[in-house]
C-alpha cells in the first residue's frame, strides 16, 4: 500500500440540507460542516449515503463538494468525497473528477451494489480505480446495502494495493474478519468504524477512528469517546460509549438520514428535515425519541 492520506479521527458524513424549495442550502450546509469540525471532527465526508449522494443531479453534487472544501479550507480540516458507484468505468470517472477540487484528502468508493461481483471482481474493480484516482482511496465495506462483502483475505489484498489507504467498515458489528484486518494490515492502512454503536472497541482493537454519522448530534461527546478509544482510557471511554448508545440507535430507528434530519431541524440548525424520495421523512415519535436521547 502507498498513499499520502492520513486518515484518522472522526469524520462527519455530512448530511446535504435543502431548503423549502427543495434546493440544496448551501448557506445551512456550510454552517453546518463548520460547527461539526468546530466540535472537534477531524474532517467532514461530501457525497456520502448520508448526504444522499444518489439523489443529487451533477450540479448538486459539485455544489456539495464545493462548499464542504471551502469548509474545511477555511479551518485546516481534512474533506473526504463519496465517489462510488456500482460501474467501475463511472466511478474511475468520478475520482478524476476530483481533480477540480484541490485539497481532497481521499475519496469514499463503496463496494459495487446490485450487479453482485464476485470477491475477486470487487478487488480488481477497486485496483482499477486506485490506479487512475488523482486522490487516496477509501474501500466503503457495506454488505448489508450493497449485496456483496469484503473479508479479510480480499481487504487484505486491497491494503497491499497502490493508493489505497483504508476501509469504512460496515459490517454490523466487530467479526472475525474485521479482527483479522487489525491484526495483519499494513502500516499506513486505516480502519474506520462505519457501525456507529461499535466505535469504541474497534478503536480499543486498533481502529484508526470512524465516519459517524451520528455525529452530527453531540459531535464534541463523539470526538471525546473516539480519542478515548485511539488512547486506550478504558473506563472513561466506556461511559461514553455506554451514555451514547440510546442515540446512536435512536437517530437509525428509520432509515437514514431521516432522523438526523429531524433532529438537526428541531436544533433550529438547517431550514427543513426533508429528504428527497423514495425516502421519506422521519415521523415525529422517532424524532423525539432522538431528541430525549441526546442527554
Amino acid at each position: 500500500m502507498a498513499g499520502s492520506a492520513t486518515v484518522r479521527g472522526v469524520y462527519v458524513p455530512v448530511v446535504t440540507p435543502f431548503d423549502v424549495s427543495g434546493n440544496v442550502a448551501v448557506d445551512a450546509l456550510e454552517n453546518l460542516a463548520g460547527e461539526c469540525v468546530e466540535a472537534g471532527a477531524t474532517g467532514i465526508v461530501a457525497l456520502s449515503t448520508t448526504g444522499e449522494a444518489t439523489s443529487l443531479d451533477e450540479r448538486e453534487q459539485t455544489e456539495v463538494v464545493t462548499a464542504c472544501a471551502r469548509v474545511c479550507a477555511d479551518r485546516g480540516a481534512s474533506l473526504i468525497v463519496g465517489a462510488g458507484t456500482n460501474d467501475t468505468r463511472t466511478t474511475i470517472a468520478r475520482h478524476e473528477a476530483l481533480a477540480q477540487h484541490p485539497g481532497v484528502l481521499a475519496s469514499l468508493a463503496v463496494v459495487p451494489y446490485y450487479v453482485r461481483p464476485s470477491e475477486a471482481a470487487i478487488v480488481a474493480h477497486f485496483q482499477a480505480v486506485a490506479a487512475r484516482s488523482p486522490v487516496p482511496v477509501i474501500v466503503y465495506n457495506i454488505p448489508y446495502r450493497t449485496g456483496r462483502g469484503l473479508g479479510a483475505a480480499a481487504l487484505l489484498d486491497l491494503a497491499a494495493t497502490d493508493n489505497v489507504v483504508g476501509v469504512k467498515q460496515s459490517v454490523g458489528g466487530l467479526d472475525t474478519d474485521t479482527l483479522t484486518l487489525l491484526a495483519d494490515r499494513p502500516a499506513g492502512f486505516s480502519v474506520l468504524g462505519g457501525d456507529d454503536p461499535f466505535l469504541f472497541p474497534l478503536c480499543l482493537m486498533g481502529g484508526d477512528g470512524t465516519i459517524c454519522a451520528s455525529a452530527h448530534v453531540c459531535t464534541e461527546r463523539y470526538v471525546a469517546m473516539i480519542g478515548d478509544g485511539l488512547e486506550g482510557r478504558l473506563d472513561e471511554g466506556r461511559k461514553r460509549s455506554e451514555a451514547l448508545l440510546p442515540l446512536s440507535l435512536a437517530l437509525f430507528a428509520e432509515p437514514s438520514p431521516a432522523v438526523i434530519k429531524g433532529v438537526l431541524h428541531s436544533e433550529g440548525r438547517i431550514p427543513t428535515p426533508d429528504v428527497r424520495m423514495p425516502l421519506a421523512n422521519a415521523s415525529v415519535a422517532a424524532v423525539q425519541d432522538a431528541l430525549r436521547a441526546r442527554t
